[in-house]
């Protein structure tokens, strides 16, 4: 093979970035030991330090604040060990701040809420969770730091060097020790190695060597690989320490500890599945399942060892995801691209697809009988493969790819108006022809699966109850872990039975309607009801509207259903007229915008706009923009295969949407218009307060050059809590921390000016109650463990700042809960198909909540099932209440929060998540919609990206610069487009 040394490369788009998509997954924090990032491991981390937090604020009213806050939320020092114990969308007028970072605090330790308790309100009963309970040996285990060098590309690679080395040095330098190795820069053992440090040289065989025996006799395979391996004595992790956190004599947990235990305990599947995050995959573990586009589902399962109060527990979950089928790439680019000609050159925009979908992956070149090389793909040409020509000589000498692979590999190539794969870098290309490449199998689809992908994924995954839980039962049968030799050699055992944990079901709320209907209250019954016989609350008058269909439905059928619609929104309370402003029209889907600008010219004043969708996705995201942030409608979108069913439940559930979008509320909690008796809710009724909501959405997989976008809701109705308001604001990229909670600039004219969204809703609630919030409850979504800290200070603290820029020495108490769904915590009943203890699904009964055994060992966290099941095993959403000056028990917040899931406008269902969170996601997904599309992936390419420049080589070799691309500064933040008044008025969003 011949490589040439010219460029042959250039610009192309964006790179493949790997990042969480939408919502937040729950990582783990981690012991970070000597100042290096953490390895995974331990929940409930306490060892954050500031990465984002705020700078010091100069203005006399506010630096006060910053002692304040750090009494409120900090112990100098440590306890003794033994011691016992809707929301509308409006883009905030102010800058965009991004968080500086905190002073060090090394002698500090940030406090979270204790558990004031356990919960009394409720039904008992018990349930089933998946974990499995671990006992430990009190053995101390040693930590030594480990060096590598040169440094490996992969943990694969890591891990092949110390089991070479163990292999040949265990009986010797390791005393018969078996040590656990965590991939990267850590191992542990169960005792002390006879020396404190120690450098090693390993060789790696090269197993290309087996594979080419003729290669080998004539030199041209690489010699076998040296490396140097320095193993360092680090620390020791101690037990004793352990036992006193899990008995809640000991704040802090051991993070040294916690995280030894669980590279042991993974150790083994390290070494026999792939490695996803917290997670195992293997084909042995379960049939693959097709999920189109050539993609497969792999099954797996999650691990990860947890603090409880019953002590140390083993979360084991069953999982799956997405992988690339190992098949011929021609045929993975006719499944991505939908085609079958292979005889046409590809458009620029399936070129741009295809380039994005194959951008990272590792093929295998066979066209060579004698060996098989692997390769990773950086891009692909720009020009077909008969056009495309490579140099074979200094002289300049140029042949074609397709004339080299039939005289040098006797190879016809077939497909040559496609292009070529590249690999490599810009000055050395190396062209891979399609046809002769295969993708290398066990890669994980990092990119965003589109709809029919997610629907055969959660088709494979998606198991009743019981059926999960015996998988789970069957999978830790299956790992055998009293028998793994490194459980063994670290004296841990772990049983192989759920554990039974008691719990407790919430009763329902009563909820509001109307005096008009004949039903003026209701009870849901197992989290659902419906509104027959009721009227909302509030019913919105509509007087002027109309529809526009951008489907291939009739005429009658759009005005059948429009009038279905109608006569739906008048007959569960609201003030619809049966006459549509302007006539209804039918536009083609190619101009989206120019109707709704017409629309708009001919009634400037419509307070709805019905809009039907085409039939192909992608048109939903433009409508919202141009009505929301250009014209100012409120529309509602529906999808034709739904009107086509003529269903009730959706009619009833459009309707439901439309009222609160126009200003009207559906229903309410009958408790909070309560002021004696046992029903009522005094931490939520007897003082002003005010509800917040907070979520950050990041971008899709794949994505790396969008802003994460920061929504944040509030109630605006005291006491009744049911319509919220709210702001987004677009931050740096995958920054979980909200930026723009408080604000303060310097103003040439005006001096110091403070913004921010909690100020600005804190002005909200004011103007629309003409009262101060005496109380805050903030729940915060999608904060993983190991930010808990980071989060907390800095947005408590912008809270605190936000409320005292209004007022010298006002400071309404504070309850800041973080709100967890990604998680892997399954309840299981403990008798499956008793119906008394399950709902139609087969899932545990709304309203149960647990708060004891399998959750922390001291602070104040829960899980509350508040929905019923549809389909699958529900998940229980995690609480964990962070900061409460409120002083909150048990029951007030459990109570509290189950009742508000009662209160979600856009269903007569209880959610899984408490609307606040809810809504800011929803929140934050519409601003999404607002900026999406204005990086979409490039088509130009530089120059000389096609391979005809001077140093291509046809595998040839051609390494372009098609890999992802780097930023060396922060990523420029634009300004999301401003919501039109009259929207912002309104839970347009929901």
């Amino acid at each position: 093979m011949y490589r040439g040394g010219g460029r042959g490369g250039g610009r192309d788009g964006r790179g493949g970035g790997r990042g969480g998509g939408g919502r937040r997954g729950g990582g783990d924090g981690g012991y970070a030991p000597r100042g290096r990032g953490s390895s995974g491991g331990g929940s409930y981390a306490s060892s954050g330090r500031g990465t984002y937090a705020p700078s010091g604020y100069t203005p006399s009213d506010v630096a006060s604040l910053a002692g304040e806050i750090k009494r409120s939320l900090f112990l100098t020092e440590q306890p003794d060990v033994g011691s016992g114990s809707g929301a509308d969308v409006a883009v905030a007028e102010s800058a965009v701040a991004v968080p500086s970072s905190l002073p060090p605090a090394s002698s500090k330790a940030l406090v979270h809420a204790p558990r004031p308790g356990s919960g009394t309100v409720g039904a008992k009963c018990r349930v089933r969770a998946n974990h499995f309970l671990v006992q430990v040996a009190e053995n101390n285990l040693y930590h030594y730091d480990v060096s590598i060098t040169p440094e490996a590309k992969s943990r694969g690679t890591n891990r092949a060097v110390m089991a070479e080395l163990i292999a040949v040095h265990k009986d010797s330098f390791f005393g018969g020790k078996l040590p656990a190795y965590d991939g990267r820069k850590s191992i542990y053992t169960a005792g002390s190695l006879p020396f404190e440090s120690k450098d090693f040289v390993v060789k790696l065989k090269d197993k290309e060597k087996d594979k080419d025996k003729d290669k080998e006799k004539k030199g041209k395979l690489r010699d076998d690989k040296e490396y140097k391996v320095t193993i360092r004595y680090a620390g020791r992790a101690d037990l004793a320490l352990l036992q006193l956190f899990l008995h809640g004599k000991l704040r802090d947990l051991p993070q040294e500890a916690i995280q030894a235990l669980d590279v042991v305990l993974r150790e083994s599947p390290s070494l026999n599945y792939t490695i996803v995050s917290r997670s195992f995959f293997s084909p042995l573990l379960g049939p693959r399942g097709d999920i189109g586009d050539g993609l497969e589902c792999w099954k797996g399962y999650y691990q990860s060892l947890r603090p409880t109060q019953m002590g140390l527990s083993l979360n084991i979950d069953i999982s799956a995801t997405a992988f690339y089928q190992p098949m011929p790439v021609v045929e993975f680019a006719k499944s991505c691209l939908n085609i079958q000609d292979t005889s046409k050159a590809l458009s620029d925009k399936d070129r741009v697809k295809l380039k994005k979908a194959l951008r990272g992956l590792r093929v295998e070149a066979t066209h060579r009988k004698d060996m098989v090389q692997r390769y990773k793909i950086s891009g692909i040409t720009t020009i077909p493969m008969c056009n495309l020509m490579f140099p074979v000589d200094e002289q300049g000498t140029s042949i074609s790819v397709v004339d080299y692979f039939r005289e040098r590999y006797n190879c016809n190539l077939r497909y040559t108006a496609w292009p070529c794969l590249q690999s490599g870098n810009e000055n050395r290309p190396t062209y891979l022809p399609m046809e002769v490449c295969n993708i290398v199998e066990g890669q994980k689809f990092s990119k965003k699966l589109n709809d029919r992908q997610v629907t055969g994924l959660l088709r494979a995954t998606c198991q009743r109850p019981s059926d999960r839980e015996s998988s789970i039962a069957n999978m830790v049968r299956h790992n055998d872990y009293n028998n793994d030799k490194y459980a063994k050699e670290f004296g841990i055992k772990v049983t192989d039975q759920l554990i039974t944990v008691d719990a407790r079901v919430l009763p329902a709320p009563t909820l509001k309607y109307s005096e008009h209907g004949r039903e003026k209250t209701c009870i849901p019954g197992v989290g659902q009801w419906n509104m027959i016989g009721k009227k909302m609350v509030h019913g919105a008058t509509v007087e002027k509207w109309t529809c526009v269909s951008f489907s291939r439905l009739r005429l009658e059928e759009v005005r059948r259903f429009c009038d279905d619609l109608v006569q739906m929104c008048n007959t569960i309370g609201m003030k619809f007229n049966r006459q549509p402003t302007i006539d209804f029209r039918l536009e083609r889907s190619d101009r989206i915008e120019m109707t709704l600008k017409n629309i708009h010219r001919d009634c400037q004043d419509l307070n709805m706009l019905l809009v039907i969708l085409p039939e192909f996705s992608g048109s939903y995201g433009k409508i919202k923009r141009v009505c929301e942030t250009e014209l100012g409608i409120v529309s509602q979108c529906c999808l034709p295969k739904n009107i086509l069913k003529g269903n009730k439940q959706y009619l009833e559930n459009v309707a439901l949407k439309i009222n609160v979008k126009v200003g009207g509320t559906n229903t309410f909690l009958e408790s909070t218009l309560l002021r004696n008796g046992p029903d009522r809710n005094p931490f939520l009724t007897d003082k002003p307060t005010i509800i917040f909501g907070a979520d950050v959405t990041h971008p899709p997989p794949g994505e790396d050059s969008s802003p994460s976008i920061a929504a944040v809701v509030a109630s605006m109705d005291w006491p009744t809590a049911t319509k919220y308001k709210g702001l987004v604001c677009a931050q740096q990229h995958r920054q979980e921390i909200i930026s723009d909670l408080f604000t303060e600039k310097l103003d040439p004219q005006k001096g110091t000016v403070y913004g921010g969204m909690i100020r600005e809703l804190l002005i909200a609630f004011l103007r629309a109650t003409k009262m101060k919030p005496a109380r805050i409850i903030f729940y915060r979504d999608g904060v993983s463990e190991g930010q808990f800290n980071h989060v907390l200070l800095y947005e408590m603290d912008s809270i605190r700042k936000a409320c005292q820029s209004l007022e010298d020495g006002y400071l309404p108490k504070v309850t800041f809960v973080v709100v967890q769904k990604r998680h892997h915590t399954r309840l299981f009943p403990e008798v499956h198909g008793r119906r008394d203890m399950t709902d139609r699904s087969g899932n545990i009964l709304p309203g149960t909540v647990v708060d004891k055994m399998i959750c922390h060992p001291s602070e104040f966290d829960f899980y509350l099932c508040s929905h019923a099941g549809i389909q699958g095993t529900s998940r229980p959403t995690h609480y964990h209440v962070l900061f409460d000056e409120n002083g909150y028990s048990a029951d007030a917040i459990q109570v509290m929060t189950n009742n508000l899931c009662y209160t979600y406008a856009r269903c007569t269902r209880s959610v899984s998540v408490v609307p606040p969170a809810y809504y800011a996601h929803l929140a934050a997904f519409r601003a999404r919609y607002y900026v999406e599309g204005d990086n979409i992936g490039e088509v130009e390419e530089g120059p000389g990206s096609g391979g005809n420049g001077p140093g291509g080589s046809a595998l040839v070799s051609a390494r372009t610069g098609g890999g992802a691309k780097t930023r060396d500064k922060p990523l420029e933040i634009k300004p999301l487009p401003k919501v039109k008044e009259n929207v912002k008025e309104v839970m347009f969003y929901c």
